[in-house]
């Protein structure tokens, strides 16, 4: 799995490189083919915190983004969203996509 993160009005400090890393992780767990991740950390003008990332599944492109005071919270409700959107995903493809559970 590779990583880009990048930063918009904020210098991406080791500090912050390895968070991001490590909350990764917990995605890799569920879904093992995450070929690639954009996350990109933004301050805006009002000094608000905003997180989005992009992952590239097997068959999919799953995007979120979250906003907070603090930037590593804003990180942490990114990955809650992502984790979400990750096992539906993953649930989907169990089911081979036609709509029905089996019996």
């Amino acid at each position: 799995m590779q990583i880009n993160i990048t930063g918009h009005h904020v210098d991406i400090t080791p500090a912050l490189r390895d968070y991001v890393h490590n909350k990764m992780e917990k995605i890799k767990r569920y879904f093992s083919n995450i070929t690639n991740v954009h996350v990109v950390l933004t301050i805006d003008k009002k000094f608000q915190q905003k997180a989005e990332a992009r992952i590239n599944l097997a068959r999919a492109e799953i995007f979120a983004e979250s906003e907070a005071k603090d930037m590593y919270e804003a990180i942490d409700l990114l990955i809650d969203k992502l984790d979400r959107q990750v096992i539906k995903h993953k649930e989907k493809m169990n089911n081979h996509g036609d709509g029905e559970e089996l019996i």
